[in-house]
Order: structure tokens, then C-alpha cells, then sequence
């Protein structure tokens, strides 16, 4: 746990993504570490990430980056799959000695200790019947086309001794953008996707959410895995991430009101209306960031 000098100005914890999807890593943020001051930018007039080059996804993710630290960043949170899964060397680098957290590692963590609670679980005990095998630990993820075809979660994953499956879900991202997150027409697309990713992964138990759009999937997630008679415990990425942010700073950081700013780079009409659900609260003021091309 990394000490805080006392200062005049608020811890700023710095939050970055490639559009509204890291909303839900600040509201994970925002219970487990109040009293700071965030700033949070979303890269609205370069997305989607995903299609660019690994070259041009580290550039804009570290000029973004670089963005959040002129802007007196204490620590940065890229919470921003792709970005992470593709540029976080490059972040780091750009970033030194500010401490960067992504998301893929701390849901890795997260999958790993629920593998030992699942062992733990299903762990024989003495009995007169013949005991029963116990259940390994097997992580399906969850995610967007590019960071599956990265693995980065498989690389993660498999580092830490866990079995993984992934399974891209492409058009999950736009559904949730349009607000159809309560959708039959979404639930449909959820059931083939879990379906299809059973027949591949069928002693999977663990589900990695690995995409920051997708816990305002999660209820759905849930009644979907049931329908399908295949219940999974769900790890939410971004809530492993503000878990793995908090656990790296004393408590309380400052006796400062919790404050935020918001920066987009296009669309910040759309983003306001956009970023409340994300959010889970309303936004205020979204500022206009020119970051060039």
C-alpha cells in the first residue's frame, strides 16, 4: 500500500476509456474510494478502438493518457479493454513512475480467487458413499471481437493456472449503446451467444464480464444463464479493477469532497445522455477535448 503525502490539492485518480463503457469502472470507483478527485475522459471522436492497429491504438491511448496526467493525475485507470489489452506497455512507459491499473489483470485475479472458493466448495469429505470428483475452476470470458482476437484474457488467465474459453460477442457493444439493455431483442442475441459459447465451454463455471459495457448486462447475464439451467459465478471486471485500485491506497486518501470531470472528444450530447446509465447517475458538465488524430 503506497503512502499519501498530505497536499493542498485532491488525490485525482484519473480514468480513461475509448468511450462511455469505463463509466462503469468510475461507478465502481466512486463507493470504494470517495474524497478524490477524478477526471475522466472518453475518446469518443476515435472509437472504436478495436478496428485500429496495435501502433494506433497505443497512440491514442497514450496521448489520452498523457492528457489525464498534464491534468495533475495521481494514478491512472485505463478502464478500457482494448486499450489495456494492446497499449498498457506503452501507457506505462509514457506514464512512469504514476501507477496504472488496467482492467484485464485485476479480472483475472478476481477469476482466480473464485477458482479457490469453487475448489473449496466442492472439496470431498469424509463420507460413506463414494466421494465425489471436485469440480475445477474454468473461466469463460465474455468480450469484444478485438480482445479476444488479442487473448489477452486468455494469456492472463492461463499465467495464473486457470482453464479459459472466450467467446467474442460482437454485437452486445451497440445494444447497450442504443439503450436496449432490457431488450427481447438483446436477450435473443444474449441466449445464442451463451449458447454457442456452452457448446465450446460446457464445464465452464466461472463467467468473466470482460467488457466494460457489459454490467448493465448482468441481470439479464443472469436470468439467461439460469434459462439455459447453467448458473456461473459472474466476475465484473470493472469491479475487480476499483477493487484492485483501492486495495493500492490508504483509506481514507483525503478529507476533500469526491469530485468529477468529464471529458469527451466528440458527441458530448450523446455522451451525457449516454454516460447517465453508464454512470448510474446523472453526469455533470461534459467538456469538448480536441486531442488531434
Amino acid at each position: 500500500m503506497n503512502e499519501i503525502s498530505s497536499q493542498s490539492k485532491p488525490f485525482t485518480i484519473g480514468v480513461f476509456d475509448s468511450g462511455f463503457g469505463g463509466l462503469t469502472v468510475l461507478r465502481a470507483l466512486l463507493p470504494l474510494i470517495p474524497n478524490a478527485h477524478y477526471i475522466y475522459l472518453g475518446d469518443t471522436a476515435r472509437l472504436p478502438y478495436g478496428s485500429k492497429s496495435r501502433e494506433t491504438i497505443a497512440r491514442y491511448a497514450v496521448s489520452s493518457s498523457r492528457f489525464l496526467l498534464d491534468q495533475g493525475a495521481d494514478i491512472l485507470v485505463i478502464a478500457c479493454n482494448t486499450a489495456t489489452a494492446l497499449a498498457l506497455p506503452e501507457i506505462e512507459s509514457a506514464a512512469a513512475p504514476i501507477p496504472v491499473f488496467g482492467v484485464i489483470q485485476p479480472g483475472a485475479n478476481a477469476a482466480l480467487q473464485q477458482g479457490a472458493v469453487i475448489l473449496n466448495e466442492t472439496k470431498p469429505r469424509i463420507s460413506l458413499v463414494a466421494p465425489q470428483t471436485p469440480k475445477k475452476p474454468h473461466v469463460l470470458v465474455l468480450a469484444t471481437t478485438a480482445t479476444v482476437q488479442s487473448h489477452a484474457y486468455l494469456h492472463a488467465l492461463t499465467d495464473l493456472g486457470l482453464p479459459a474459453t472466450e467467446k467474442a460477442c460482437p454485437l452486445l457493444v451497440p445494444l447497450v449503446e442504443e439503450g436496449w439493455i432490457d431488450h427481447p431483442v438483446t436477450a435473443e442475441i444474449l441466449r445464442i451467444y451463451l449458447t454457442e459459447a456452452l457448446v465450446e465451454a460446457p464445464t465452464a463455471n466461472t463467467l468473466l464480464l470482460g467488457c466494460t459495457h457489459y454490467p448493465l448486462l448482468n441481470p439479464m447475464i443472469q436470468r439467461t444463464l439460469t434459462s439455459l439451467n447453467h448458473p456461473m459465478h459472474i466476475i465484473d471486471s470493472a469491479q475487480a479493477t476499483a477493487q484492485a485500485v483501492a486495495s493500492h491506497l490508504p483509506q481514507p486518501i483525503s478529507t476533500q469532497p469526491t469530485t468529477c470531470d468529464f471529458y469527451a472528444t466528440d458527441s458530448i450530447e450523446k455522451f451525457q445522455h449516454l454516460g447517465t446509465s453508464f454512470l448510474g447517475q446523472p453526469l455533470s458538465e461534459v467538456k469538448l477535448l480536441d486531442l488531434g488524430g
